[in-house]
């Protein structure tokens, strides 16, 4: 029985400085950031926001100027279609048809590109955002003393002496006086080569 109880009391004292170092941790200082308010008063994100919403016009106009124009052949097209009353279409008719199914398409491409596009920039910006902000939040807990740095969005209540957003705004607007607005060109895919 004495040879049990030894390794056990050992094990025991083994664990005790762990248990004991595991529970000595720092108490907390927590600092909040309203990173909605900061991404929306930046002086670059205004810039941006503006650029984008200029963009998303645009696309709107040109899907508007291609709509319009397709669907009035569409239903001139319908009408002699049903006016033929069940007969097969001349050859005429079936050219039209086919050159307003190919102008039809390359419109959805168009749209479809350009709406890719505003897509990928909207993702840029927010990276070039989101790459300043990383060192900011770093910076700015040092500057407070925090050691844990929370979203706004992300909590129930806090106090306003823990309310650090326009200290992260202010940083941010001295680190990223701009942005670009437009994403770099998509890497090309090349082909895989036959072997």
């Amino acid at each position: 029985m004495k040879t049990f109880v030894i390794p056990a009391a050992l094990a025991a004292s083994m664990l005790a400085p762990a248990a004991a170092s595991a529970q000595a941790l720092s108490p907390a200082v927590i600092a909040v950031v309203d990173l909605e308010k900061v991404t929306a008063d930046c002086n670059a994100c205004k810039s941006a926001k503006a650029a984008l919403t200029s963009q998303v016009n645009a696309l709107q106009a040109r899907e508007k100027a291609l709509s319009a124009p397709l669907e009035t052949e569409g239903k001139a097209i319908q009408a002699a279609v049903d006016a033929l009353k069940g007969k097969d279409p001349d050859a005429a008719l079936q050219a039209r048809a086919t050159a307003w199914q190919q102008k039809r398409q390359q419109a959805q491409q168009e749209l479809a590109r350009q709406d890719n596009q505003i897509k990928r920039n909207q993702a840029y910006i927010s990276q070039q955002i989101g790459t300043k902000l990383g060192p900011i939040y770093q910076q700015v807990m040092q500057r407070r003393g925090a050691n844990v740095m929370i979203e706004m969005g992300n909590t129930l209540a806090t106090g306003a002496t823990l309310d650090v957003t326009n200290d992260v705004l202010t940083a941010l607007n001295a680190a990223l006086p701009s942005v670009q607005t437009t994403a770099p060109a998509a890497p090309q895919q090349t082909k895989p080569q036959g072997r």
